[in-house]
């Protein structure tokens, strides 16, 4: 299962991002950007991230997946679709000549931390 080792990068990364001024105000979420191609397991990855951030620094974070559409687009007739199935050819023009524009995404997007009341020095 590779989602143990996603996890583990996602939490580090989170983790290190954090400003040192900031480290005492609790993560509320993560989110991240996992594209259809991707070949990760967003319920596993879910799994794994709530194992591995329990003894870190962003303990009790949820883990928000946004889950990225595959997209293409024809070099031949400049032809974007979104890919439900196989795909090797345009629907417009036929050429076999596409580009994956989005699907293989594995990013954080960004880390929310929990609003502070108190004013900053």
């Amino acid at each position: 299962m590779h989602e143990m080792g996603i996890a583990m990068q996602v939490v580090e990364i989170a983790s290190a991002s954090i400003p040192e001024h900031l480290k005492h105000v609790r993560v509320e979420s993560v989110r991240v950007k996992i594209g259809k191609l991707s070949s990760v397991v967003p319920e596993s990855l879910r799994f794994c991230f709530d194992v591995v951030s329990k003894d870190s620094a962003i303990a009790g974070a949820r883990l928000i997946i946004e889950e990225i559409p595959v997209t293409a687009r024809c070099k031949s007739c400049d032809h974007h679709w979104t890919i439900e199935g196989p795909a090797f050819s345009c629907p417009k023009c036929g050429s076999g000549s596409i580009q994956l524009m989005s699907g293989q995404e594995l990013d954080i997007a960004s880390i929310e931390l929990e609003e502070n009341d108190a004013p900053s020095p």
